[in-house]
């Protein structure tokens, strides 16, 4: 049975297996092995930091209350990482090459390495995140008050409220202790972190696997997955009305906006990213691990809804259910879980927020204080490095606070929600950053300010209205007690959500702000460089700068700065190599531009881009920028994309063209072929009765003694040639004319099977003649086709007495049946003759197509009538196919399409 001593003991072992698990990493780390930065599996994992407590209890929570509507926290960042190409890729490739450090160092240093807007972005980072971190106290403290009360008869009614401020207190200590020992242990160029990275993947696996174990166990508690379905609590929970409206939409966008613009998201994805290549792993891995870990969500608080009292707190489902049926192990497995979800999020987002205040708070004062006298080597490392142990204490103590003064009672979705909202407001500038030029720092600080107002006074003021206080006032009468400014119905919109009412008023602020901001100001000449360094990022590397920023200083004084932040081993190191990349040796570099930005960067990843700015002016001279490098830059950006689109134009078209001329070159051969082979069977089957004919008058000629009878009989062998010459001619003539649509028929609306008669009467002498039985059923079909009486018949006196001349058959029959089907009339004339081999069958309808076996049993035949026969049938709209031939006979059938009003009916 749990005790809360005993909860307490296995805490700590786990937080202890964490720290020999970070400290282990970032031994191997520093020693070479870096199989943690090199692995994607291991980065991806760290990237599931997004799915904290608010994930593992909240979602049930949500799931619980509104449905499906918990589904949207996991398709947002679920279509950011499917299309990591177009975003994530820019975002990584800018981090990589800038050195960037936070989401506040990207956003400055696009916009000309501002310190103020890095400072603004990092007060409002603080301000988001300090929910978030509450909701992560508030779950570790709830979770461990209901888990440690297991013992209590009426444990499964307690609610969030069962966390006092003591416990979140002891476990806030715990957070900024471990956080502290790991996060700021060394003054990083890159401010990467192996060991925190390797456990946050550990942690990753085990949330994962406590959740799917829980929902497992409840699926076979419950009966299966029907049994918790199928009941009118689960189909009202699933059908209802207001599912996918504005407040879905709004959940979705804000889904994606949070796993870019979060600073912990920012960190794991964009600065502890180590390759490029990683992303590929993860834009199809982390939406595979968001679908599993949502997978049990909805299972797991439909049990609860059906299976424990009344008043149990959804949020605590995952626990109280295995609690509820006695099954400890696996509460405190789920606790664990829990607890793994809520510290690896602070542990994360404390490191990047002490990162962003150390480096654009602390060290520009510091800069600003000469008489602070940090003028020996190190004495700045170590400054940042205490000014962010300090920033973790800070943070996790506005964390406490606002858990101490917030509505307790708040649902963590709830809390979680007020968080996304307000980091979301970095959305803007970003993308403005990342792809529009014309972008100032002036529209972008314009429009941070205003939406972040907005955001604070719509949707943070109102979670901090308690009864009887200040705040709940304001959030019922309106500021000064104008109703219009409600901050949940600004200026009169009252039937919106307050989530969504929030996320429009505040995200179309930004927006407006920031476009009417930068389209009435100008960028300063360091913006326009920057802009054109982000923009195209992917055709403009970081060394390009130094073309633009020309600058000069001291070797030895770039060695003091350098040595003052980096340290002397790494400060001499980045010496060394440069020197050698110059082509001097180990000899000292050079100080060029090249050089100067070079160290601009390597600094900036330790201390952000706007502070090292700072400290390189301070050693500098001479820093110009040439306006005429800069439009060179950017004209030749663009002339490289006009270029390459031209290209990229061209090269399609040309493709086009050339599969056209390939496709139109196969024509023209194959029409020479059939070009050759026409000429070759006309010349053959015209000169076969040419030859008789020839042969035969040369003897009527030469022999004047001919008997009567015999002369007759030439004379008669003659005019049947000259007739077949004849038919084969105007054969030719019909074929020609078809195939060039040059043809004058008489079309009319007629009863088809009045032509299936009047075939079958012109065939009976020759049916009679060859002892064939003919078989014919009149259907009674009332069918009306548009076509030519005479060549329909046409069509089927050749298929009629083809079946007729070539069945060898010692009991031949030839039978032919009509049918409508599928708005079409068919005739299907079949026989029981020798049938048609596959050979024949792919040619059976080209000009000449003979079967072999038919002349090799000497029957006679041009070869156009079947070729003749298709023509029309296409001509009519219809087709001629064969649609069986085996040993037994084979089939044709004439299909034509039925006039309209018949297919009608």
């Amino acid at each position: 049975m749990l005790t809360a001593d005993a909860v307490i003991v296995i805490a700590l072992g786990y937080v202890g297996f964490l720290f020999l698990l970070a400290w282990f990493s970032d031994r191997m780390t520093r020693r070479g092995n870096r199989w943690i930065t090199n692995s994607p599996l291991i980065y991806t994992l760290s990237i599931s930091v997004y799915c904290t407590s608010w994930t593992f209890y909240g979602a049930v929570g949500s799931a619980a209350r509104g449905g499906l509507e918990f589904v949207t926290i996991y398709l947002g960042p679920t279509l950011i990482f499917i299309g990591w190409w177009y975003l994530l890729r820019k975002l990584v490739r800018i981090g990589h090459v800038h050195r960037i450090s936070s989401i506040a160092d990207l956003i400055s240093s696009r916009f000309g390495k501002s310190n103020t807007l890095a400072v603004l972005v990092t007060l409002i980072a603080v301000v988001g995140t300090t929910p978030y971190i509450a909701l992560q106290l508030k779950a570790v403290t709830s979770s461990f008050a209901v888990l440690s009360s297991a013992n209590d008869p009426d444990f499964v009614e307690l609610t969030a409220a069962a966390g006092d401020f003591e416990g979140a207190l002891w476990v806030a200590m715990g957070m900024a202790l471990f956080t502290i020992l790991f996060g700021t242990r060394n003054l990083e160029a890159n401010e990467q972190h192996p060991g925190v990275v390797a456990a946050i993947a550990f942690e990753a696996l085990v949330k994962l696997l406590a959740l799917v174990l829980v929902g497992v166990f409840v699926i076979f508690a419950a009966g299966g997955m029907g049994e918790l379905f199928d009941n009118d609590r689960a189909r009202a929970l699933l059908q209802r009305e207001d599912m996918f409206g504005g407040r879905w939409a709004a959940l979705t966008f804000l889904a994606a906006a949070a796993i870019l613009c979060l600073p912990r998201q920012f960190q794991v994805t964009v600065v502890e990213n180590s390759h490029e290549a990683h992303l590929q792993t993860a834009g199809w891995l982390f939406p595979l691990y968001l679908l599993l870990i949502c997978l049990f969500v909805l299972p797991i608080a439909l049990a609860g809804l059906t299976m424990l009292p009344e008043g149990a707190d959804p949020d605590m489902f995952v626990l109280t259910l295995p609690m509820a049926a006695d099954q400890d192990m696996l509460a405190l497995f789920a606790f664990i879980g829990g607890f793994s979800s809520a510290t690896s999020m602070v542990i994360v987002a404390c490191i990047a927020l002490s990162i962003m205040i150390s480096n654009h708070i602390v060290m520009p004062v510091v800069l600003r204080m000469p008489w602070l006298g940090f003028n020996r080597s190190g004495d700045l490392k170590t400054l940042v490095l205490n000014s962010r142990r300090f920033s973790i204490v800070l943070v996790l103590g506005l964390g406490l606070l606002y858990y101490r003064f917030s509505a307790q009672n708040e649902a963590l979705a709830s809390m979680g929600l007020i968080a996304f909202a307000g980091v979301a407001q970095f959305l803007p500038p970003m993308l403005a950053g990342l792809y529009w030029r014309r972008a100032t720092a002036a529209g972008a600080k314009l429009g941070l300010v205003g939406g972040v107002l907005l955001w604070t006074y719509t949707l943070l003021l109102p979670s901090l209205a308690a009864e009887g206080n200040i705040v709940a006032g304001i959030v019922r009468d309106g500021l000064g007690g104008y109703a219009f400014l409600r901050p949940q119905a600004l200026f009169g919109l009252t039937d919106m959500d307050p989530l969504v009412h929030s996320v429009v008023w505040s995200l179309t602020a930004n927006v407006v702000l920031l476009v009417a901001g930068s389209l009435f100001s100008e960028p300063r000449p360091l913006e326009r460089l920057q802009s054109a360094l982000f923009v195209n990022v992917f055709r403009n590397p970081a060394g390009n700068e130094s073309r633009a920023l020309v600058r000069t200083a001291a070797i030895d004084d770039l060695r003091i700065l350098t040595r003052r932040i980096l340290g002397a081993e790494r400060a001499d190191r980045l010496f060394r190599e440069f020197a050698v990349r110059q082509g001097h040796g180990d000899e000292t570099p050079t100080p060029d531009a090249s050089f100067i930005a070079h160290l601009e960067r390597e600094i900036g990843g330790s201390v952000g881009a706007a502070s090292a700015r700072v400290m390189i002016s301070e050693v500098v001279s001479g820093e110009t920028i040439s306006f005429d490098e800069i439009i060179r830059m950017v004209d030749e950006t663009q002339q490289v994309i006009e270029y390459s689109q031209a290209l990229e134009a061209n090269s399609r078209a040309l493709e086009r063209t050339a599969g056209e001329l390939r496709r139109a070159n196969e024509r023209l051969m194959r029409l020479d072929n059939e070009k050759d082979d026409f000429l070759s069977q006309v010349s053959h089957e015209l000169r076969t009765p040419m030859t008789s004919i020839r042969s035969f008058a040369e003897v009527l000629m030469n022999a004047g003694d001919l008997p009567p009878e015999q002369a007759r009989r030439f004379v008669r062998i003659i005019h049947d040639e000259s007739i077949r010459l004849t038919g084969l001619l105007n054969e030719i003539l019909d074929l020609s004319h078809l195939e060039r649509g040059e043809v004058n028929w008489k079309m009319e609306l007629l009863d088809p099977e009045a032509a299936v008669e009047r075939a079958i009467s012109a065939c009976e002498g020759l049916a009679a003649d060859s002892g064939v039985r003919i078989e014919h059923e009149d259907a009674g079909l009332l069918a009306r086709v548009n076509g030519d009486r005479d060549r329909i018949a046409q069509v089927l006196i050749n298929l009629i007495s083809n079946a007729i001349k070539y069945n060898d058959n010692p009991e031949p029959w030839v039978r032919i049946a009509c049918e409508t089907a599928d708005g079409d009339y068919r005739v299907h004339v079949e026989d029981n003759g020798p049938g048609v081999d596959d050979v024949e069958a792919d040619h059976l309808f080209s000009k000449f197509a003979r079967g072999w076996r038919q002349i090799e049993r000497g029957r006679s035949g041009t070869g156009l009538g079947l070729a003749i026969s298709a023509q029309i049938a296409r001509r009519l709209g219809g087709r001629l196919e064969l649609t069986r031939s085996d040993g037994t006979g084979s089939c044709f059938s004439l299909v034509l399409p039925l006039a309209r009003v018949e297919a009608a009916e």
